[in-house]
């Protein structure tokens, strides 16, 4: 290593700090050079002086190693002062020191505990701009239906009607098949736990209020959010990604206006028409198995309805349904416009605008069931 050191870099007498750099720094030589640059790199301070006249050879590795021993900003010192180099030497010196200034430096690794917390503080930042961005599109529509409601001129008639037989017309068997079938379940189950206790006749109330107050909606709006809001994010997406909204906007015409209120108003119409359907559906699956099961004919099954179930919990049931079908609505739309312009991109939001869609109508839903439960209703 001494020989190394002379044959490379020598001390000037008058200062052992003072290094004056010699010899071929040249990727042939790079193991030896690795080795001494480790060594002095520790030994020298931030402002030693340094003489690079005497160099021979200079290729790219041997920069880069004359840069790690001087560091980054000594070297463009010494090449914005000429240190006795030729003009290449000197720019192939300073684009070398660049580069390593701008290299990032490598984050500490804390542990698993401290990129859990990171990760939980990325995702309430997340989740609190996303809150943002939804209320600020909620705010948005509101203020464009007050606009229609005062300019009848503008509204898209056409259009809405278009989408009321989209969302709810070709979704009427779907819904009534569904509700059908989870309203046969729900008397099966009641009326195996009710017969312990002699109580099979309840059956039919049970069905009753699950389905006026609670499932018909809910299952009619995780169904609408599982098919319609998807369907508004893909198209909305689509346009986006063609540029069709921005040919909108060239015409001068809001998109709010012509793609997200009729959608809107189409599913606030749509969605209590189907939740009602989802409503006689269930009671019919349940009153066809109370009948074949349970020996309750259909006329016993509307007698005991009449007589037990108050009409407000019909009343309690269809008054979320224009609640869930303007958050629906509202999710699907919005995630259209975030769509960034690719066809991944469209897939990505359509699958969040789903899950959004869900999450949100059952967590409307809940505190709609708390709320009444307060409310002695």
């Amino acid at each position: 290593m001494p020989d190394a050191e002379q044959r490379f870099v020598t001390r000037s007498s008058d200062d052992p700090s003072h290094l004056v750099i010699r010899g071929d720094w040249v990727l042939e030589h790079y193991a030896e050079l690795r080795q001494l640059v480790g060594r002095l790199r520790n030994e020298q301070s931030a402002d030693a002086e340094a003489d690079l006249s005497q160099i021979g050879r200079l290729d790219t590795a041997g920069g880069q190693l004359l840069t790690e021993l001087l560091g980054s900003e000594r070297i463009q010192t010494l090449t914005d002062e000429g240190a006795g180099l030729p003009e290449e030497r000197r720019v192939l010196l300073r684009r070398i020191a660049h580069s390593l200034q701008r290299e990032p430096q490598p984050r500490p690794h804390h542990g698993a505990v401290f990129e859990l917390l990171g990760n939980i503080g990325k995702g309430t930042l997340a989740f609190h701009d996303h809150v943002r961005t939804l209320l600020g599109f909620v705010g948005l529509t509101l203020a464009g239906l007050a606009f229609g409601l005062l300019r009848p001129s503008t509204w898209r008639l056409t259009s809405v009607v278009a989408q009321v037989e989209q969302i709810a017309l070709n979704a009427v068997g779907i819904v009534a098949l569904l509700t059908f079938m989870v309203g046969a379940v729900i008397a099966f189950l009641g009326a195996t736990v009710l017969a312990d206790f002699g109580a099979t006749i309840y059956t039919v109330d049970l069905i009753a209020f699950s389905f006026l107050r609670e499932f018909a909606v809910l299952l009619t709006a995780i169904l609408m959010a599982g098919r319609t809001a998807s369907a508004f994010t893909a198209q909305i997406g689509s346009m986006k990604a063609n540029e069709e909204i921005d040919a909108i906007r060239t015409l001068g015409l809001n998109p709010l206006q012509i793609l997200v209120i009729p959608r809107v108003i189409a599913m606030m119409i749509s969605l209590p028409i189907l939740t009602f359907i989802g409503m006689l559906s269930g009671l019919l699956g349940g009153a066809v198995v109370c009948s074949l099961a349970l020996d309750i004919s259909p006329t016993m099954f509307l007698s005991i309805l009449q007589q037990n179930v108050a009409v407000q919990h019909f009343y309690l049931g269809m008054v979320k349904a224009p609640l869930f079908a303007f958050l629906i609505a509202i999710i699907g739309c919005m995630e259209g416009f975030k769509v960034s312009g690719s066809a991944e991109s469209v897939g990505e939001h359509t699958t969040s605008s789903v899950v959004q869609s869900i999450f949100v109508v059952i967590l409307m839903d809940a505190l709609a069931a708390l709320f009444f439960m307060e409310m002695n209703w």
